[in-house]
């Protein structure tokens, strides 16, 4: 366990954020590669597997329930001192993983091919999209788990492992993709299958070593099979956190869905285009998850012990560092986006399409940091439904004109990058306006003297004290160690 509550915030940001980094480095790799040797297969592969990537967002939705909800809770649990209950929502957080990696396998298996079919006309792209989810759904189930346990160590203010686990499953990722999907020294290639099952092999390799690391090295929170019996009121504290979160990336599926259904009256070229500028633009805002992953702990922790300054400095501090990231990179896309292109395509008509992509969605990258950030510091107070209340907004506004638009004279399907640009700046100042609100309640509130300052969930919307008496004696003491 690293006690974030002391030292200078930039340095904890830094300290959290390299490790971090580093992972996503070889996550950004993994993508890229995985992206070139999808694309070697033809329009219609790289056209599919996009399409079904916006399936893996409703799995990725149900993962904020772990990741938002453990992070915040056993963040805050650490700040006031209270290992007892980090290790219940730890394992609660197990718990619920189990339940939505059995619910994945079922729905997946038996609704992927109904939905790529829903969301592209063309049958090679719907052959190709189901192929991949069927040899990617273990992995998406295991994911669950794998998030739970580096969540609650990421609430803890540990995350080299993490980063290790990862790094090393991206590399089995980039070393099995070009042999299961290109069929490289074995002569057996399975094409977008291949691509799926490289994932799946690499997430389950990464849960083993991860599961590892928590039995033989971890000793803030632990597998305790005691607490593996369903809790109740643990389980509904993390829904209370993550299921803002959840609902907010089921949003983001309806705007990546709603736009696959606008652009493919444009055929397959710009489905293809708008695949490899979605994925590029995932790997450009990964130094800004990053600085927000790190700084969402930093802020729970304060808020646990009650350090309400530093909360507000975790948020200045993490805004202006992703503003610059973003703004520089925003500046390159606007000279050069080709220069991020040639890796994938040799087709101008998908790289002029993407090109004009890149060029136009850049315009909202500082709109994004702030949301981002804003997001990471709900998650550090506990309360993650204004992020989802900004998110409803944008997509109150962005889905009937998406949808409207194409019924008028002179649509371009570039117009839909326009629009979604405006909603993203709408986005971001809906966020920083309910933050500022967000500060001035619960901040004042935790100052309130009359509140017991050893009962922090008194300050937050629970009612009562929601750990189990007959798992936790009065003193905060488990006695396990």
């Amino acid at each position: 366990m690293k006690d974030l509550t002391k030292g200078s915030i930039v340095g904890n940001i830094v300290a959290m954020a390299v490790p971090i980094a580093a992972g996503t480095v070889f996550q950004t790799v993994y993508l890229l590669v995985d992206l070139y040797f999808v694309a070697a297969l033809g329009d219609g592969a790289l056209a599919g597997v996009s399409a079904a990537g916006t399936l893996v967002f409703l799995t990725m939705a149900l993962n904020q329930v772990l990741s938002a909800g453990a992070v915040a809770l056993v963040s805050q649990a650490v700040g006031r001192k209270d290992r007892d209950d980090a290790n219940q929502v730890f394992n609660q957080s197990l718990v619920i993983a189990s339940l939505f990696a059995g619910a994945t396998l079922a729905v997946g298996y038996a609704g992927s091919a109904a939905y790529v079919a829903a969301v592209t006309p063309d049958v090679a792209t719907r052959i190709a999209g189901t192929t991949y989810l069927y040899g990617f759904l273990p992995g998406l189930a295991l994911q669950f788990v794998l998030v739970a346990i580096g969540s609650a160590l990421r609430g803890t203010g540990v995350v080299k492992p993490t980063m290790i686990v990862q790094s090393f499953s991206v590399l089995l990722n980039v070393v099995l993709a070009p042999v299961l999907i290109a069929g490289w020294g074995t002569g057996w290639p399975l094409g977008v299958a291949g691509a799926g099952l490289a994932s799946t092999l690499s997430i389950a390799s990464g849960l083993v070593m991860l599961g590892a690391y928590v039995v033989r090295r971890e000793s803030y929170v632990e597998f305790l099979s005691a607490l593996w019996r369903p809790h109740i009121p643990t389980c509904k504290r993390l829904l209370a956190v993550g299921l803002p979160t959840c609902v907010e990336f089921v949003l983001v599926f309806v705007y990546l869905a709603v736009v696959y259904r606008v652009i493919s009256d444009f055929g397959v070229v710009i489905q293809a285009a708008f695949g490899i500028g979605s994925r590029i633009v995932q790997s450009i805002y990964l130094p800004v998850m990053v600085i927000a992953v790190a700084a969402g702990p930093i802020a729970g922790q304060n808020f646990g012990a009650g350090e309400h300054a530093r909360v507000r400095e975790t948020f200045s501090k993490a805004l202006l560092l992703n503003s610059a990231v973003m703004l520089l990179v925003t500046l390159l896309l606007q000279w050069r986006p080709e220069a991020l292109l040639a890796f994938f395509s040799t087709d101008a008509e998908v790289m002029a399409a993407s090109a004009s992509f890149l060029r136009v969605i850049s315009l909202a990258f500082v709109a994004d940091s702030v949301a981002f950030t804003c997001s990471a510091m709900f998650r550090g107070l506990g309360n993650t439904r204004p992020a989802l209340a900004s998110c409803a907004v944008r997509m109150a506004v962005f889905v009937p004109l998406a949808v409207w638009l194409p019924s008028q004279p002179g649509f371009r399907f570039e117009d839909v990058w326009y629009l979604s640009v405006a909603t993203i700046w709408l986005q971001a100042a809906v966020s920083y306006l309910l933050l500022r609100v967000q500060f001035r309640r619960r901040l004042a509130k935790a100052l309130d003297s009359s509140r017991v300052p050893d009962e922090p969930w008194r300050e937050t919307d629970e009612a009562a004290d929601p750990r189990d008496p007959a798992v936790y004696p009065p003193t905060g003491t488990s006695g396990r160690h």
